[in-house]
């Protein structure tokens, strides 16, 4: 049993020495790394991406001006329409009712102007006789005063009922134009591509601080858009007809090319609690779209914002800060040399997907991109490793 313990003892001591050796070894030895090589590149292109969705490049909420039930809805979607086909009608007995009220008010008062200006002509006539009559001394001053206050009055009675008619008019105009607004056509040719209400439904005017109800949406699928968020980091490399593909899910394998037509000039609202970061909208207008496509689908952009050619280039996770002799932090990249790593600052170019275009290096040469968490604290001369299969 004791001979037992002490094997025992012995392999635990064995072990414990070769973990120790092991880990020295280590030490001596420095850190493990990969290595990556310094490509030419022919061409290279430095891409902004996005995500959006499609839409048409020119579309039209329809709302209504007028407040009432939806009695006739004659279009579904997908219908193509063209440019005054009737879309909706409301209910137009309430409209109807107001221009016949309307309509009796500028009668009875046209009626009225009649009876003010033959009063007023007959005062005008009466007073020109009182001062006729006066003038000849036949009547009282009194009376002709009578006959000139009697014909004032009638002119301004006269002018007030021209007044109340002018009013009446405009008022049988506005419940006209009401009753003509029952029947909501279309304002451009299109096609439905969106119907927000059903035969029955009652929708309402938007006033301040309360939107309207928006009856469909008409939109001109003979030009695409998509509409994409830009992060706020990318969107000063942006400019007007730079040159992108659009690709969707709804159409896997098929890209189509645009050019951007639009960059937001302000951010956009952040949505939720959360800090986020802020994007930008841009919209890509689509050169060739296909017939097949709907707004709604969403898209990813890729957005060509810088090429180059004859370049060299390094993975972009090889490219380190470190201070220089000033204290200012340089760009570059790590190379081995005699198990060593040693600092040789570049100056770098555009970015790609996941290179990076760098001068102050010879195309081929060896250098270190990883791991992450070693290059982050990687220094000058720091004895380093290289991982098998990374060094020819």
């Amino acid at each position: 049993m004791r001979r037992g313990r002490v094997g025992v003892g012995i392999l635990l001591v064995a072990v414990s020495a070769g973990a120790l050796w092991s880990v020295l070894d280590r030490r001596t030895d420095g850190v493990l790394v990969d290595l990556g090589r310094v490509e030419r590149r022919s061409v290279f292109r430095s891409y902004v991406t996005a995500s959006g969705e499609i839409v048409a490049a020119r579309y039209a909420d329809i709302g209504s001006s007028v407040m009432g039930k939806v009695v006739r809805l004659p279009v579904v979607e997908g219908q193509r329409v063209k440019e005054a086909d009737l879309l909706a009608v409301i209910d137009p007995v309430p409209a109807r009712s107001e221009l016949d009220a309307a309509e009796a008010q500028v009668r009875a008062l046209e009626a009225e102007v009649s009876a003010a200006e033959a009063r007023a002509t007959q005062t005008r006539l009466a007073r020109q006789r009182a001062d006729r009559l006066k003038a000849q001394g036949l009547i009282p001053a009194a009376q002709h005063d009578q006959a000139a206050a009697e014909a004032d009055t009638a002119e301004a009675q006269l002018t007030a009922a021209r007044r109340r008619a002018v009013q009446a008019r405009a008022q049988a105009a506005r419940a006209r134009d009401l009753v003509e607004k029952t029947e909501i056509r279309a304002p451009m040719s299109g096609t439905v591509t969106q119907r927000r209400v059903r035969r029955g439904e009652m929708v309402v005017v938007g006033i301040q601080n309360q939107p309207g109800t928006i009856l469909m949406t008409v939109s001109d699928l003979s030009a695409i858009d998509a509409d994409v968020k830009v992060a706020e980091a990318d969107v000063l490399g942006l400019e007007l007809e730079q040159l992108a593909r659009i690709s969707l899910e709804a159409l896997p394998g098929r890209t189509f090319v645009g050019r951007i037509g639009e960059i937001g000039a302000s951010a956009l609202p952040i949505t939720g609690t959360g800090a986020a970061a802020r994007e930008f909208r841009v919209v890509i207008r689509l050169e060739n779209p296909d017939p097949s496509l709907r707004p709604g689908l969403t898209c990813d952009a890729e957005i060509l914002t810088a090429e180059r050619r004859d370049v060299l280039t390094v993975p972009l996770q090889s490219v380190a800060l470190r201070p220089g002799p000033d204290g200012v932090d340089r760009s570059g990249v790590f190379v081995v040399e005699e198990r060593q790593a040693r600092f040789l600052p570049v100056t770098t170019g555009i970015i790609g997907a996941l290179e990076i275009q760098v001068e102050g290096l010879d195309a081929g040469r060896q250098v270190v991109n990883g791991p992450y968490q070693v290059l982050r604290e990687l220094q000058d001369g720091q004895p380093v490793r290289v991982a098998d299969g990374s060094e020819d």
